[in-house]
């Protein structure tokens, strides 16, 4: 796919990023689409696999959601807000590159969602007249951004 590492952890325990000009400017604006969607459509079934169930019984998850929907909701928002604040960045640190990865998770969750992937869908196979091409290449991308800096994350200098 693509063959460039964008994402490495460097000597001091930084993340340097190697994105191009087209990656930071997509960076920079799906957060604030995310969070449109978070702050105007809490309900919207593309948001199902952020916010799982946490209790069988609705009464439970009523009390749930109000004990920490709001805590939860900010997590996710500050972390999408960090990603499109840091998208020009030329390194990261830690904590950026975890809000990164919360943000990066989240985007993907919701645009499979929205686009019924799954494990047994092959991006590869994709045929560029799809009309879901477009979407479906910025899942692939997503993804393949994610893996980059779970990777980063994972080394050790």
């Amino acid at each position: 796919m693509w063959s460039e590492r964008r994402i490495e952890r460097t000597g001091d325990g930084s993340y340097a990023l190697r994105l191009t000009e087209q990656e930071r400017t997509l960076l920079r604006f799906l957060p604030g689409e995310l969070r449109s969607l978070l702050e105007a459509e809490p309900d919207d079934p593309g948001l199902r696999r952020l916010f799982p169930r946490a209790y069988e019984d609705d009464r439970d998850e009523a009390a749930f959601r109000e004990l920490m929907g709001n805590e939860l909701l900010a997590g996710r928002t500050r972390a999408l807000e960090v990603l499109a604040e840091t998208a020009k960045a030329e390194r990261l640190t830690s904590e950026q590159a975890q809000a990164w990865l919360t943000a990066l998770n989240d985007l993907r969750l919701v645009l499979g969602t929205r686009l019924d992937v799954s494990d047994e869908s092959l991006l590869e196979d994709l045929a560029e007249d799809d009309p879901l091409a477009p979407e479906l290449a910025l899942y692939a991308y997503l993804s393949w951004l994610q893996e980059q800096l779970v990777e980063a994350l994972s080394a050790e200098y």
